[in-house]
């Protein structure tokens, strides 16, 4: 995952959660709380290295933030409530709601990849004054983004990038900073809720610190060399079939697999017609 994120800044919690759960058979709400809680600290240390380059925007960071924080603390308190009503039923509902968001965010990589490589070479306007209608949008976003992370540890930076582009208007070189930046504060509120409940493996998120730190630093030093669609794509095609694995890990019928199988096929089709297409051209 290390490699991954220093080669893309992509897959720290899409991708860790469901390693925790698939591969090594941590149980979902306990790799999702150490998976908030190893992310609170690698973001920290990115959050730090932005500030001093200074390429983030902290009129974003503090409207996404009032909607993050709560939006995530709310997203941990329903995930223990429904521990406590329902006891190990809630592992099931967290396996299927973390499929979606490695299925929604695994198809949006892959379509950004394939159909708007150039997004992030966009031009924008170095710290934006928010408008009212912005701080609201910035507000809602983070309160959903934060939300879904609470409950699944994932989805955070592809919603984040391209809402500061799209909507916010920020220059590329402070989208990665502002949402590394905000991210670090809405996990260690949702650090803090798992902790208080409980949801938390201390030793199993040092060991993934040890394992990923140099990972990130290997992963930068091939950024350079390997094509950055391609990595998005690939990114993209593992994320997918991770949620069909967690979905048929969670016990789910065969269909969903099945859609999520053709959904792939068909953007890997459409990656290699596009990239054969360039190619010739």
């Amino acid at each position: 995952v290390g490699v991954m994120v220093g080669m893309t800044g992509l897959g720290g919690g899409s991708l860790m959660t469901p390693l925790l759960v698939l591969l090594v058979g941590v149980k979902p709400t306990l790799a999702v709380g150490t998976d908030i809680a190893y992310q609170a600290v690698t973001k920290t240390v990115g959050g730090y290295k932005h500030f001093k380059l200074k390429t983030v925007n902290f009129g974003a960071v503090l409207w996404l933030a009032l909607g993050s924080v709560p939006g995530s603390i709310l997203g941990v308190q329903v995930i223990h409530a429904m521990q406590k009503r329902w006891g190990d039923d809630v592992e099931t509902f967290t396996l299927i709601a973390l499929a979606g968001v490695l299925a929604f965010v695994g198809i949006f990589t892959l379509v950004r990849s394939v159909f708007y490589p150039n997004f992030m070479s966009s031009e924008g306007q170095d710290h934006i004054k928010l408008s009212t209608p912005l701080k609201i949008a910035a507000i809602a976003i983070g309160m959903v983004t934060g939300f879904v992370i609470g409950i699944t540890s994932a989805g955070s930076g592809t919603v984040i990038a391209v809402a500061l582009i799209a909507i916010f208007k920020i220059p590329p070189r402070y989208v990665v900073g502002t949402d590394v930046f905000q991210a670090a504060i809405l996990l260690w509120a949702a650090g803090i809720a798992h902790w208080a409940g409980g949801s938390i493996d201390f030793a199993l998120m040092g060991t993934l610190l040890i394992g990923s730190i140099p990972g990130v630093y290997i992963g930068s030093n091939f950024s350079v060399k390997v094509p950055e669609t391609l990595l998005r794509t690939a990114l993209g095609a593992v994320l997918v079939l991770s949620s069909a694995a967690t979905l048929q890990k969670a016990g789910v019928e065969y269909v969903p697999n099945i859609l999520i199988a053709c959904g792939l096929a068909f953007a890997i089709g459409v990656t290699i017609a596009v990239s054969t297409n360039r190619i010739q051209n």
